[in-house]
């Protein structure tokens, strides 16, 4: 796929891969337009990047999604690159109390999300002849990270979910990318820290998975596994007991605090 001259959307543009995205695209000679639901986040990022194209929207919300592509349709009609980035990831005890509405919080974001996105957008980038969707994804897709479950569902949904639209999509214009995201020095990773079993070093720098996503889309390489992926690719395959047994060490105390608590 030519990554130039496209006008691309990056949701979750405010930190971590989607300034990266944005970044990168634009020294492709790009025009990108990224989101974020942070004002001050977006003025930041505009402030470093002064040719990007910033619109305040919440993936998590319909209304937002809708409102953001009458937007953008009418500032930016050659639009033809969604990339789905937007997520937050959190450690969870399910043996904690949490509101029915704050639990399934992933899911809105990271899943909901790209699905309402790529809903709204889609007949408008069929109208385009070099169109392409990528989902950001994660190596928990291919496998459970017990500490977050949550996300670990969202991820592994999304997975599911880009796979069908792939092949829905198959006799259209229009290239489906997943990039398969494995852990990365981004501040979604900073709340574990602290966590027995974490290790930083596993952690890959993210303009370093953001460049083989690049290279990756440019190549028209359907999923794309950077660094540690491609490993976890193959374990999640020969071995899915032994990967769960070692991904569960990470917050093992954390996870089993308060497990033998009843509610009344």
């Amino acid at each position: 796929m030519n990554l130039t001259n496209n006008t691309i959307l990056v949701t979750g543009g405010t930190g971590g891969f989607g300034v990266e995205f944005a970044t990168k695209l634009m020294a492709l000679g790009n025009t990108v337009i990224i989101t974020g639901r942070n004002a001050r986040k977006l003025e930041e990022v505009k402030r470093k990047l002064p040719g990007v194209h910033t619109l305040q929207s919440d993936v998590s919300k319909a209304q937002d999604i809708i409102n953001l592509y009458d937007k953008v349709i009418k500032e930016f009609p050659d639009l033809n690159i969604l990339i789905n980035n937007a997520g937050e990831m959190r450690k969870i005890s399910l043996h904690h109390p949490h509101e029915l509405t704050d639990i399934t919080r992933e899911v809105e974001i990271n899943l909901m999300g790209p699905i309402r996105m790529v809903q709204q957008f889609l007949p408008h980038l069929k109208t385009k002849t070099n169109a392409a969707i990528l989902n950001v994804s994660s190596g928990i897709a291919l496998m459970t990270f017990p500490i977050s479950p949550i996300y670990s569902a969202s991820k592994s949904g999304l997975r599911a979910y880009t796979q069908a639209l792939r092949v829905q999509l198959k006799h259209t214009g229009i290239s489906v990318f997943e990039l398969i995201a494995p852990g990365s020095s981004t501040p979604l990773n900073d709340k574990f820290q602290q966590e027995d079993g974490f290790s930083a070093n596993a952690l890959m720098a993210p303009e370093k998975i953001v460049d083989a996503a690049i290279k990756g889309m440019q190549q028209d390489q359907a999923e794309i596994y950077p660094g540690l992926a491609k490993l976890m690719r193959v374990l999640s395959r020969v071995a899915p007991k032994f990967i769960l047994s070692q991904s569960a060490k990470m917050g093992a105390s954390f996870m089993y605090e308060n497990q033998n608590n009843r509610s009344s």
